[in-house]
Parts: C-alpha cells; sequence; structure tokens
C-alpha cells in the first residue's frame, strides 16, 4: 500500500504531528493469533505531510500479515520515514498484554544521524 502525502502548508516552522490509532492489529508470526495495540506516530515535517487516509489502508494491510512488534514498529518508521522524509519521526507501539505481558516498542528517526 502506498502512503500519500500533500504539501507542508508550513515548510518554514517547526511544529509536530501526532497521529494515533487506538486500532491497530497484526499477527504473531507464532501462534497465528492477532495481536491488538496501540500505533502512536509523532513526527516534524519537512516537506510533505502524511495523508491520514492511506495511512488507515496502509495499517490495514498487517492484520493479515505475520510479523513481530520489534519488525512492525521498525517497518512502519522506515515507510514512513521513505514517504515523508521528516526532519524527526518516532513510532511507538502499544501492544495489549497477552500470556500476562504487554510490550511497548519504540523506534526513531533523525534526519543526519
Amino acid at each position: 500500500m502506498e502512503i500519500e502525502v500533500f504539501d507542508n502548508p508550513n515548510p518554514n516552522r517547526p511544529y509536530t504531528i501526532t497521529h494515533i490509532n487506538p486500532e491497530f492489529t497484526s499477527v504473531c508470526p507464532k501462534t497465528g493469533l492477532p495481536d491488538f495495540g496501540t500505533m502512536t506516530i509523532r513526527y516534524i515535517p519537512d516537506q510533505t505531510c502524511i495523508e491520514l487516509k492511506s495511512l488507515k489502508y496502509y495499517y490495514l494491510d498487517f492484520r493479515q500479515k505475520g510479523i513481530f512488534y520489534e519488525a512492525v514498529t521498525n517497518k512502519i518508521l522506515d515507510d514512513l520515514v521513505a514517504a515523508c522524509q521528516p526532519h524527526e519521526m518516532t513510532v511507538i507501539a502499544e501492544w495489549k498484554a497477552r500470556g500476562g505481558i504487554s510490550s511497548v516498542i519504540e523506534a526513531q528517526y533523525k534526519r543526519g544521524e
């Protein structure tokens, strides 16, 4: 699924955009059972911003993918950075408890690092 972008209306002003998806789902590659979590994207845009409808459909592609928490968090970061080339971006995946353990995975990107 292609992530669409649009022109940043204020490219000369640094500001933060936060998108929260409290209904993110993927599949555990070991058990085949669904994983549920909240995906938070926080970024400082440069020339473009992420278009939300395409982001929603991008997320839906993970509903049938067998992928570990760490892999999905880093894949989302890589794909979104490639799409909008921000100054900075953080992806935080907060996973619901399974087997009595909940997990939070955080991946960061800063241009020039």
